[in-house]
């Protein structure tokens, strides 16, 4: 079977592609273990130079998602399989209304009419797998934790969409237009490189550039709590709830992942306990109004009853993702 990873180029799209050539099968639109013998990674920009862990299974390819053709294009298969990353993040959609709907609304629109186009074939459905966000809900009738019963009353534009397509997979999910799922996320850490234009791109930069000998700042207050994952287990449950059977699912094909819910200044303690006698850069806070109300306007406390129940995991802990990065980066 084939595999199309939207996004693929970023860090959870090589993360999740590498983990797919690992694992070598998925579960194919008839429901049984399928060979993965392609695998393509397509994003608005593809690197250079490919990924040392591709193999000749792989294509990179990069084009514009809000291209109904580009996107035609990439789903040419129906024993096909696709995990819907692309996506402008949570400050980039609020500083550019248009380029957010563009990419995530009509990118999102576009995957969907593809998979639509395959048809049902005899063999099945082909399987979707939408990274949507905890910026889904949002408020001020937000209740204290939010799950997958919780009103949905984004206040981002990034939430907005996403919310928008979670509602949309639904249905196409219930029309039998393909087999839909939606990972809801929380923030996904520690993403190497550089910082991106998400509101919570601090986070991962909180242990990256202190673990690097250099200064990070942080723009919000150390009160401030966040609802994270770490991407090894951000990965294994996208993959989990991938292989899921559609009728576990049912009708609402959104799935709140397993969080922790900590504060900025418990993040700063894991990584002091985890570094031991590293030396590590500067921990400064520089408030920055902008990303302190998108954060404030997130949820506080996520609940993942379903998720569980359903046999996704939860990390063990912040040392935990702090130590497997060290182990898998530096």
């Amino acid at each position: 079977m084939k595999v199309v990873i939207t996004g693929g180029c970023g860090f959870i799209g090589q993360c999740l592609g590498r983990a797919l050539l690992q694992r070598g099968k998925l579960t194919g639109p008839d429901g049984s273990a399928a060979p993965v013998d392609s695998l393509l990674l397509f994003d608005v920009a593809a690197p250079a130079q490919r990924p040392g862990w591709a193999d000749d299974r792989v294509t990179l390819r990069d084009g514009d998602i809000s291209d109904p053709a580009v996107v035609r294009d990439l789903i040419d298969r129906d024993d096909i399989s696709v995990f819907h990353l692309a996506s402008v993040v949570s400050g980039g959609g609020e500083k550019d209304f248009d380029l957010a709907m563009r990419v995530n609304l009509t990118g999102g629109l576009n995957v969907f009419e593809a998979l639509r186009a395959r048809g049902k074939t005899a063999n099945g459905l082909p399987r979707l797998v939408f990274a949507s966000s905890i910026a889904v809900f949002g408020g001020p009738a937000m209740t204290p934790a939010v799950g997958d019963y919780t009103k949905q009353t984004p206040q981002t534009t990034y939430g907005a969409t996403k919310a928008i397509c979670e509602l949309l997979i639904n249905d196409y999910s219930r029309k039998g237009f393909f087999d839909g799922r939606s990972a809801r996320l929380p923030t996904v850490i520690i993403r190497p490189g550089k910082p991106n234009a998400a509101a919570s791109s601090f986070v991962s930069g909180l242990f990256r550039e202190p673990l690097n000998g250099e200064t990070c700042r942080i723009p919000v207050r150390e009160d401030t709590v966040m609802p994270l994952i770490g991407y090894r287990t951000v990965v294994e449950d996208i993959i989990g709830l991938h292989e899921l059977d559609a009728a576990v699912l049912g009708p609402d094909r959104a799935v709140s992942l397993p969080s922790l819910n900590v504060t900025v200044r418990e993040l700063i303690d894991a990584l002091q306990r985890v570094a031991h006698d590293r030396k590590l850069g500067d921990i400064v806070f520089e408030p920055d109004p902008f990303i302190q109300r998108i954060c404030d306007g997130w949820p506080q406390d996520a609940a993942f009853e379903r998720a569980v129940r359903l046999g996704l995991p939860k990390d063990a802990g912040l040392d935990t993702i702090v130590e497997n990065y060290i182990e898998d980066f530096l």
